[in-house]
């Protein structure tokens, strides 16, 4: 975890690099209006009215000497410049959730909260950073739920969740944290077996783990879908954990995330596989401003921006 003062001199180098009169509750207003599209969507999130949210928007503007955007009847929509600003703004935007996760100690806390994760992310990403998380909330208890596909928000099955699809309907806050990459892996000596035919993209004599039917919608298992066109695939699985093992068994090509597949020694076949995620943090709206459920959401925000490259691949 970064110490305070290195995150302190990182926001501070944030804001040398922006304009005069730039304001951080005006970038933070830009994102909300992004993401909603609206101005009372965004004024909603941030609990501000109508009025002095535009105001934060023009100011911002101004600021920048850009139209950042669109206004029609239907609500705001990016101009291209705005839309190439989204992504330093969250930068900004991680910075600042992070130094305040990191901030002074807060009173103390009690309680449970539920989070909601694929297996993947709950293994690989954040079981390895709890105990770091528990030094600072010692009272907290967070009961970790991996049968993502069962989970439901509007239903209150769990106060916050970190996936990667996004939802379009219920009462929940959502942000995009980052993006997780994915490869085609294999076992190094399996990679040393097929080398005898290195063309690229050619896959027709591989054999190929993959997903069951219950998870043939996932953008991985469409994708092995597409390459094996009507082959039958070497093995089925329910989770990522069984595809790993299977495939350092050197059973078959897999695709796998790539923080995953590296970490469990496997070799990369392809690193140019379409099947990137985006990671949303998903939050039931009206425990938004709850101090435990933002604890546990600063922590995954922080926790994310730390492994953004090792996520993305």
């Amino acid at each position: 975890m970064k110490k305070m003062n290195d995150l302190d001199k990182e926001f501070s180098e944030f804001e040398k690099q922006m304009p005069r009169g730039w304001v951080w509750d005006d970038t933070r207003a830009f994102l909300a209006v992004s993401r909603h599209g609206t101005l009372s969507g965004a004024a909603s999130e941030l609990n501000l009215g109508i009025a002095t949210l535009s105001r934060r928007i023009e100011r911002l503007e101004k600021a920048l000497k850009l139209p950042l955007f669109v206004r029609q009847q239907s609500g705001y929509q990016l101009t291209e410049d705005g839309a190439a600003l989204v992504e330093k703004a969250e930068v900004l935007e991680a910075a600042a959730l992070a130094f305040s996760f990191n901030a002074a100690a807060q009173a103390q806390m009690t309680g449970k909260v539920r989070l909601a994760t694929a297996e993947g992310l709950a293994t690989g990403l954040i079981l390895p950073a709890l105990p770091e998380f528990y030094k600072k909330y010692p009272d907290l208890t967070i009961e970790l739920v991996t049968d993502i596909a069962t989970v439901n928000l509007h239903r209150r099955d769990a106060d916050l969740a970190l996936r990667m699809v996004k939802p379009e309907r219920g009462n929940v806050t959502l942000r995009r944290l980052g993006i997780l990459g994915y490869g085609l892996y294999c076992s190094p000596d399996y990679a040393t077996q097929r080398a005898i035919n290195p063309i690229p993209g050619c896959y027709e004599n591989d054999d190929f783990i993959t997903w069951s039917d219950m998870q043939a919608h996932l953008p991985a298992a469409q994708w092995v879908e597409r390459i094996l066109q009507g082959r039958e695939p070497v093995l089925t699985t329910t989770s990522i954990s069984t595809q790993v093992v299977a495939a350092k068994a050197g059973i078959g090509l897999a695709v796998l995330p790539h923080f995953i597949a590296l970490d469990a020694g496997l070799t990369c076949i392809d690193s140019n596989i379409d099947v990137s995620q985006p990671i949303y943090l998903v939050i039931q709206s009206d425990l938004a401003q709850s101090r435990r459920t933002r604890a546990v959401a600063n922590f995954l925000v922080d926790l994310v921006s730390r492994n953004s490259t090792r996520l993305h691949g």
